[in-house]
């Protein structure tokens, strides 16, 4: 198949190799000239020939909006955008109705797998029109690991389906890497377990806490056994949030995915002032040791 793809990113970028080495003809374009096909998003869209497929990688929010402005006003009637960005699920609704008064279709696709993705394939979730989820098939079979489709591939539901289920998929992945992380921690404070970056690496086969992430970390412990290269500040992309906003909607307690994105708050802060008024009132109540800063 032909396709375009906006977006040369980290995962853009991959994307497209996986692609090519799938025998699938690519035009990419990116703002960085180094990566880019071509020098527009115009250009890109006249050298698509027929129906045409654009898939966007770009950031979610005001990039992703104005990519799929700008190519509602240069594709036709039958093309189809396939926003595959870390995008709301309530943006979806949006950008489909926009595209929809100029009878362009619209699927939007979570898409998992990292920089790994070229080499591993990439897990994707898609929400559109089952005629359209079809019709980019090759793609998307393109893109996944090898094996059975229903392992790296589902079609979760109508437009937004498939930024929702990524963004599940995410909250869980906070709560994972939190558990990994707080159990290093554990470990590194014992006075008995002398050996961390080994035992961590023992529960890499046969135990119930084996993964992928547990892998990268003990990866990650091979290259740094202490973690003293890195400091503990940890971003999170929003889809934390969106997970924990809609926990609240629905009345569906989530209380790892809260408490691993309230974790990622908290190593944002140097001196927490919430702890300054826990220490503040251990003092004032019971007495207790306070540290005070120094002049």
């Amino acid at each position: 198949m032909q396709l375009g793809l906006v977006g040369l990113g980290r995962m853009g970028f991959n994307m497209r190799e996986r692609l090519r080495a799938a025998g699938h003809d690519v035009v990419g374009y990116d703002r960085n000239p180094d990566v880019s096909d071509v020098a527009s998003i115009a250009e890109l869209v006249q050298k698509l020939a027929g129906s045409r497929i654009v898939w966007i990688m770009v950031p979610h929010g005001d990039p992703t909006r104005q990519t799929v402005e700008e190519l509602g006003g240069l594709l036709s009637t039958g093309d189809l955008v396939i926003e595959g960005g870390n995008s709301k699920f309530t943006d979806d609704q949006a950008n489909a109705a926009l595209l929809a008064e100029r009878g362009i279709k619209y699927v939007d696709v979570g898409v998992s797998g990292g920089v790994w993705g070229a080499k591993n394939g990439y897990g994707l979730m898609a929400g559109g029109d089952a005629e359209d989820i079809e019709r980019a098939m090759p793609i998307f079979d393109a893109l996944r690991p090898e094996g059975p489709r229903e392992e790296g591939f589902a079609h979760s539901g109508p437009v937004g389906a498939g930024h929702y289920a990524k963004m599940v998929h995410n909250g869980i992945e906070y709560g994972l890497m939190q558990a990994y992380a707080e159990g290093f921690e554990l470990l590194s404070a014992s006075d008995v377990v002398t050996n961390v970056p080994e035992t961590i690496k023992a529960w890499s086969r046969g135990t119930v806490v084996r993964s992928w992430l547990l892998d990268l970390l003990v990866r990650a412990l091979e290259e740094d056994p202490d973690l003293t290269e890195l400091r503990g500040y940890v971003n999170d992309s929003g889809e934390g949030r969106w997970t924990v906003e809609e926990s609240i909607n629905n009345a569906v307690p989530t209380p790892v995915i809260t408490a691993s994105l309230f974790a990622r708050f908290a190593s944002r802060q140097e001196d927490s002032p919430a702890m300054k008024a826990v220490a503040a009132l251990r003092n004032q109540f019971g007495g207790h040791a306070v540290q005070k800063t120094e002049d």
